[in-house]
């Protein structure tokens, strides 16, 4: 199920506030970008308990319960987990991964607020969570009576939410400084393959083993860390950027001419991390227009276009990283100065097309 109408880890709480006490919600999202987290902290917020219930780990009788005689009848006995005295929080987390058996067992528990003759105390709220088949998480149908007894809603990853949550919880300086300049690059698709990739659970991951083994870590180790939580991508731009904090290499340093770009060929993770700085200082600062153009701003375009033949000597790979369109085949650079760059640097524009 997808949405174009999202909220935030920062507006969800508000909304379950005035919603999920009245009616069961169900929050779809991604893999790894704190819906269970939150949930807890939402039903903390409120002096709830939150019992969770993982779906793929429930047959039905753990919901029905078993028979038990009473005066000469037999009735279902619910799970001591479930059937409480006082109001608490049931999360029912990966819902929608569950069988089909175990979502029916949830229609009355869910709708009804009821399993078999137990009823949840007064004050109870009932929300479940889980991932979209698209995120090849796993993932089955919903039935239509089932999706017909929530009210969804549709979370995404958010860089300020996530710095403001990190800045109190001792994510590793490194981790945040680098998103602080990436902040695209908190959260992505989850790939076709069985590989690591990014998102807000896995910089935390990373975080923790970056202080585990303190500011000391070998280059080796911290590749072999960053490929084992990141997309690659984002694991080799990582590296990069560690360097510039330990060598105080940066980009403003080759902009004014005092260094050039890193040749080395170890430095290779350094210099695709500064080539896409580079593309992101050019978005910031060039005009879409060239009648707005400043003198500075001239000056800065004709650095620019000097910078990049000398990038693209040592890698035509990353001078075309600089000026490439974006996913769509658009242009992301003002056209002004792809103009001059196709005039001005023919070779390297060949090889980008």
């Amino acid at each position: 199920m997808h949405s174009a109408i999202t909220v935030t880890p920062a507006q969800l709480p508000g909304l379950l506030l005035h919603v999920a006490v009245v009616r069961p919600v169900f929050l779809w999202g991604a893999p790894a970008i704190g819906k269970s987290s939150l949930v807890r902290d939402f039903a903390a917020a409120l002096g709830l308990e939150c019992v969770t219930l993982v779906g793929t780990q429930l047959a039905a009788e753990d919901l029905i319960g078993v028979p038990e005689l009473r005066d000469g009848r037999s009735r279902f006995a619910p799970p001591e987990s479930i059937a409480r005295d006082q109001p608490y929080c049931l999360f029912l987390d990966e819902l929608n991964a569950s069988s089909p058996e175990v979502q029916k067992a949830f229609y009355s528990l869910i709708l009804d607020r009821r399993i078999g003759e137990f009823e949840l105390p007064a004050g109870s709220i009932v929300i479940g969570a889980g991932n979209r088949s698209s995120d090849n998480a796993l993932a089955r149908p919903m039935a239509s009576a089932l999706v017909n007894r929530l009210i969804h809603v549709h979370l995404r990853a958010s860089w300020a939410d996530w710095l403001e949550w990190a800045t109190g919880s001792g994510i590793h300086p490194w981790v945040t400084g680098y998103l602080t300049e990436r902040p695209d690059h908190l959260w992505s698709a989850p790939p076709k393959v069985e590989e690591a990739f990014s998102t807000p659970r896995s910089w935390h991951m990373l975080s923790d083993a970056l202080r585990s083994y303190g500011d000391g870590i070998g280059e080796e180790m911290l590749t072999l860390l960053a490929a084992g939580t990141l997309s690659p991508a984002h694991a080799t731009a990582f590296g990069g950027y560690v360097k510039i904090i330990r060598h105080r290499y940066g980009l403003d340093a080759i902009v004014r001419g005092d260094v050039g770009w890193p040749s080395a060929p170890s430095d290779r993770d350094l210099l695709y991390f500064l080539a896409e700085a580079f593309r992101a200082r050019l978005v910031k600062d060039l005009p879409a227009n060239k009648t707005h153009v400043s003198a500075n701003v001239r000056q800065f375009a004709h650095r620019a276009k000097a910078m990049l033949v000398e990038l693209a000597e040592l890698s035509l790979e990353c001078g075309r990283l600089v000026i490439a369109p974006d996913a769509d085949g658009g242009p992301v650079l003002p056209g002004w100065f792809l103009v001059e760059v196709s005039r001005d640097l023919p070779r390297l524009v060949a090889a980008r097309a």
